[in-house]
């Protein structure tokens, strides 16, 4: 057997000492403790969760059959074999390391209990009809019921308050009782679902803490109010209250037909710095991803990038009962919407839109089944079977094959606890992948160098040098200096390779004029099958100016695989819908980093 020369293997031990050390900090499956102590001051490992999922505790994935359970759903993500609805086992190939089930608050239980014959319940006059059409199997009619109740909340539509309180402290309990700091953490949450003419303004709303806290108010529903700035206001009272932490996270900005970013406020007024401010307090984070479409950007807004065409959910709002118009897009996509953050700022010393990116399942069957051959679908219809590829969402919605295998949320916290992945929740250091588990860093400062790429590990030097995403980057202190950006991708374990990493930058030119530009900072290779486990590289922006504001964020493209609709024919033998696409490419969108050139400006 031929043995290579010494140095020569002492060079390719090397190589593979600092990749695997680069890696470290990456992957969660790697034990944080160690023989020796992590000379960095920050510690941040990679932890991977959905804080969008719904339950049979939901009303409409009840009347859709959904039956699964809260411990079910978390008995799923936490990696155990569960039966889903369908009769099929089902389990994760990941299990998760946090999670959020976040039913909604309108009338939250309230069919669970009404089929239980809860005594609560009993002398409810709207809840005696809705039995009979449950016990008569009329799902269809009670969806149609849910519905007028929901949009029309006069008292005696309303739950009984005694009933929502003891649902919402039985879901906080339980999520308690699933918590398993370091190991499986569980964040109570719920959903908020204003939904103004058929448009999306959903918010969820999550917890920093438990029982004790989360359970000493009742959860505020859009029946309560519509209004987003009403929904800040009783998280304010709830945290003055209580002394908890919550935020929201709104969710769908594409199917709000230019709603959830609209300059018009609820009440009818334009944006003010209170607002502003407010809404960057409340609101750090927008889920970019999810069952219902991609809402990173659209072919409108930037025809230049030509990955911009990715599941587009851009027939209407969510309801169908309005159309696109064209003028919608720069106010319900994120990228467009992150600029006009810099313009507010110019206005009003304060951006509004100053938000990190996230990703989430929102399934409503109770499994948190992103795979693209492991997706369980949205409502209990859209489960693996022969037919579901050509059925509507709800009966009358968008085609089941539309839905997109989506999303994950991947969080930089210094542990797998609460407290840990709130607080990276609250300061941006998150990301939003579209289902698959693709590892990324991504840096901003002044003096990152290629050779910083060999530091072990990565984060040392990122920390030291710059910030990491989610961040306002510092003053330069060299007037002459440009930024660079450090970044780092990994595959998924055993996923598709990644085909390129790039750099996302937004601005505001002289004139007012909202601009964008994608840089390909490294490629796998010239074509787009081209990819590679791993892509790194130090970036510098050359056309940076220091007098005009600007924001960046990482994107990572990965090879083209089948689509679930793809796997789904194979499996099961029929003819995928014309219009289904056969392949798609996953990725993955960093949390910005911010550059203002007046750092001194209200923040």
């Amino acid at each position: 057997m031929r043995r290579s020369h010494p140095l020569k293997r002492l060079a390719m031990t090397r190589i593979s000492l600092v990749f695997l050390g680069a890696c470290f900090v990456m992957n969660p499956s790697i034990a944080s403790d160690s023989y020796s102590p992590n000379v960095s001051e920050h510690r941040t490992q990679l932890y991977w969760g959905d804080l969008h999922l719904h339950t049979a505790l939901s009303a409409d994935a009840y009347t859709m059959g959904a039956r699964t359970s809260p411990d079910t759903a978390y008995r799923f993500a936490r990696g155990e074999t569960v039966s889903a609805g369908n009769g099929m086992p089902v389990r994760a190939r990941y299990p998760l390391d946090f999670l959020a089930i976040t039913d909604h608050a309108e009338y939250l239980s309230i069919y669970a209990l009404l089929d239980a014959e809860d005594p609560r319940l009993a002398d409810w006059e709207l809840g005696k009809e809705w039995t009979a059409l449950l016990r008569a199997g009329r799902m269809g009619e009670l969806t149609m019921a849910f519905a007028n109740a929901f949009q029309n909340p006069s008292p005696e539509n309303m739950a009984p308050p005694a009933v929502v309180k003891g649902a919402w402290d039985d879901a906080v309990a339980t999520a308690d009782r699933y918590n398993q700091p370091h190991r499986f953490t569980t964040l109570p949450g719920y959903e908020w679902t204003s939904t103004i003419a058929g448009d999306n303004l959903h918010r969820v709303v999550i917890y920093r803490e438990g029982v004790g806290f989360a359970d000493q108010l009742q959860p505020f529903s859009s029946q309560d109010s519509s209004d987003p700035e009403m929904l800040w206001a009783a998280l304010e009272r709830y945290q003055a209250y209580s002394s908890g932490e919550v935020l929201a996270i709104p969710h769908n900005s594409n199917v709000s037909n230019g709603r959830l970013f609209s300059p018009i406020r609820h009440n009818g007024e334009a944006f003010d710095s209170d607002y502003a401010a407010k809404r960057k307090r409340w609101e750090p984070l927008l889920e970019v991803t999810q069952v219902k479409g991609d809402s990173e950007t659209h072919p409108y807004v930037s025809p230049q990038d030509r990955y911009a065409d990715f599941e587009r959910w851009d027939e209407g709002n969510i309801n169908l009962t309005q159309p696109k118009a064209p003028w919608m897009f720069a106010q319900e996509y994120a990228r467009p919407v992150l600029q006009a953050g810099l313009l507010y700022r110019e206005q009003l010393h304060q951006n509004p839109y100053e938000f990190g990116l996230i990703g989430s399942s929102d399934s409503h069957t109770g499994f948190s089944a992103v795979a693209e051959d492991n997706f369980f679908g949205k409502f209990r219809s859209s489960e693996p079977s022969a037919e579901r590829m050509f059925t509507r969402m709800a009966d009358v919605l968008n085609e089941n094959w539309r839905l997109s295998a989506s999303g994950l949320t991947a969080v930089w916290a210094e542990e797998n606890t609460r407290e840990a992945i709130f607080d990276a929740l609250r300061r941006r250091e998150v990301y939003a992948t579209t289902g698959s588990r693709i590892s990324l860093r991504f840096f901003g400062g002044w003096q990152f160098s290629p050779s910083d790429l060999q530091s072990v590990p990565l984060s040392t030097v990122g920390y030291q040098k710059g910030v990491p995403m989610g961040s306002v980057m510092a003053p330069n202190n060299d007037a002459d200096g440009s930024p660079s950006f450090m970044l780092m991708a990994m595959k998924e374990p055993d996923g598709p390779n990644l085909h390129a990493l790039q750099v996302v930058k937004g601005w505001v030119n002289d004139r007012g004029e909202r601009k964008e530009r994608v840089y390909d900072v490294q490629l796998a290779g010239p074509n787009e099958e081209d990819g590679a486990p791993s892509l790194s590289a130090v970036w510098r922006d050359e056309d940076f100016n220091a007098i005009q504001d600007a924001v960046y964020y990482a994107r990572v493209i990965e090879v083209p695989r089948p689509r679930w609709t793809s796997k789904d024919a194979l499996f099961f033998d029929v003819k995928r819908p014309d219009d289904a696409p056969e392949q798609l490419q996953d990725r993955a969108y960093s949390s910005p980093i911010w550059y203002y050139a007046n750092p001194t400006a209200s923040q």
